[in-house]
């Protein structure tokens, strides 16, 4: 497995815990740190709770997890990253927060370690100038749920070595993942093109044009995409889209991306999706309802 034999993830969260476990289950030793013991336990249980539905799928047998799962590690410090040869960090979508993390995060590496940001907007270059170590630092962008899609989007900042590239490339192959390069521009590629999208389903909904039902059921059955992009929205978590879309706004300069205020309206009101059961759906409901 090249350089690369110990994975620390910061962020146990859905995104961090979706990279332990397709990091585990490749054969990596992984080690989770978050802010709370609490948190971590909640992280692990997820991960043997997802890889028991590969078991039932036939996709990974008991002793394949039994394995995936000794292999995980937790910690609430930031020091339980000391051995570590990758550092991944999957925080909130927040470029002052994960400017913060990164700081507090050197300190504790040794000299040779990468980091890789699961950013899917900010700019690599920015953050990986808030590290001692840029030429180490590139974006690595998962989607979610991690181990369930194939994509991996890398991203080098402009300091970013051709060795760091290659080592975070062999690890993406090795993990049964696809990579796409993309250049360091606001929301890369990705977002860069499905965040628009969702904001202009929210702009058709804010406007009278539809309703969400009637918007979601058009782009699914009109275009065939598998989920509404409202659906999705709710999905991805409307606090995410918001603050894609302003990095978007902000980085480009170009009102085509300006946030609908309908969306600022929901997040302001803490109704962001799935994760809080109210978002354009409401998931109290079985099956979920349209709140508008």
């Amino acid at each position: 497995m090249s350089t690369i034999k110990k994975i620390g993830v910061i962020g146990a969260g859905q995104m961090g815990s979706g990279i332990a476990h397709v990091c585990s289950q490749a054969g990596y030793e992984v080690v989770i740190s978050d802010i709370s013991a609490e948190i971590l336990q909640k992280s692990v249980a997820a991960i043997s709770k997802n890889m028991d539905r590969q078991v039932q799928k036939g996709k990974l047998t008991e002793a394949d997890k039994a394995a995936a799962i000794a292999r995980i590690s937790t910690g609430a410090d930031l020091s339980v990253f000391h051995d570590a040869d990758l550092v991944v960090e999957a925080a909130t979508e927040n470029e002052a927060l994960k400017r913060e993390i990164f700081k507090k995060l050197v300190p504790h590496l040794k000299p040779e370690a990468l980091i890789a940001t699961n950013t899917s907007s900010i700019s690599i270059t920015r953050l990986a100038a808030s590290t001692d170590r840029p030429s180490k630092f590139m974006g690595m962008h998962f989607m979610n749920p991690v181990p369930v899609m194939q994509l991996v989007e890398l991203i080098r900042g402009i300091a970013t070595d051709e060795a760091t590239f290659a080592a975070v490339s062999e690890l993406t192959a090795n993990i049964g993942k696809t990579a796409a390069v993309a250049e360091d521009f606001p929301a890369f590629i990705v977002n860069r093109i499905l965040l628009p999208m969702i904001n202009e389903a929210v702009y058709t909904l804010y406007e009278g044009v539809g309703g969400v039902q009637a918007i979601d059921t058009a782009l699914k059955l009109g275009a065939n995409h598998p989920m509404g992009p409202l659906e999705l929205a709710d999905f991805i978590g409307l606090d995410t889209c918001l603050a894609v879309m302003q990095v978007l706004y902000e980085g480009l300069a170009d009102s085509k991306y300006r946030p609908c205020p309908l969306l600022v309206k929901y997040v302001e009101a803490g109704w962001v999706g799935r994760k809080v059961g109210r978002g354009f759906y409401d998931y109290s409901k079985n099956p979920p309802v349209p709140t508008r």
